[in-house]
C-alpha cells in the first residue's frame, strides 16, 4: 500500500508546484549592468494593458512581449533614450509614467492645478456665503430669535 501511495502522493504535489515554477520569468544578460537597466525600464515603462502597473509587475502578454522587446533592445546596445523612443512611437505618451510637457499632455500636466484652483475656489464661496446669511436677519427675526433664545434659558434654569 505504502509503495502505493507514495508516488501518488509525489505526483499530487508535484501538479501544484509546476504552475508557480511555469510563471516565472528569467533572462539571462550579458553582465549585470544590462540587467539592471531591464530591470529600470520596465519599472518605469507601463502596461498599456493594465490599469496603473508598470511592465515588470504585470502578467498580461502584451507585457510579456514588451519585456521580451525590451531586453531583445537592451542586448543589441540601445540606449535607454532609444528604447523609450521605440515604446512612445508604438503606444504613446501614455506607456511613460512620467509623460513629457509638451501641448499634447498639457492637460496632465495643468489638470491637477486647474482642480485646486476650482475646489479653493469653491470652499472660498461657500465660506463667504454661509457668513452672509448669518448677518441678514431683520428686525422681526431677530426678536423671534431673541424670544427663543430667553425661552431655551429659562427651561435650563
Amino acid at each position: 500500500m505504502s509503495r502505493i501511495l507514495a508516488p501518488l502522493l509525489f505526483c499530487f504535489f508535484y501538479s501544484f508546484s509546476t504552475p508557480v515554477v511555469a510563471a516565472i520569468e528569467t533572462y539571462q544578460f550579458a553582465s549585470p549592468e544590462l540587467a539592471e537597466r531591464f530591470t529600470d525600464l520596465t519599472l518605469e515603462l507601463r502596461c498599456p494593458k493594465c490599469q496603473n502597473q508598470n511592465l515588470a509587475d504585470s502578467d498580461s502578454i502584451i507585457a510579456k512581449d514588451l519585456r521580451r522587446q525590451v531586453k531583445i533592445m537592451v542586448d543589441d546596445g540601445q540606449s535607454d533614450e532609444q528604447i523609450r523612443a521605440f515604446m512612445v512611437q508604438r503606444y504613446g505618451d501614455f506607456i511613460l509614467y512620467d509623460p513629457p510637457f509638451k501641448t499634447q499632455t498639457l492637460v496632465l500636466w495643468l489638470a491637477p492645478l486647474v482642480l485646486l484652483v476650482m475646489g479653493a475656489l469653491v470652499v472660498v464661496f461657500m465660506r463667504r456665503g454661509k457668513g452672509a446669511a448669518a448677518a441678514t436677519l431683520d428686525e422681526q427675526e431677530r426678536a423671534e430669535l431673541d424670544s427663543l433664545l430667553k425661552q431655551q434659558q429659562d427651561q435650563n434654569k
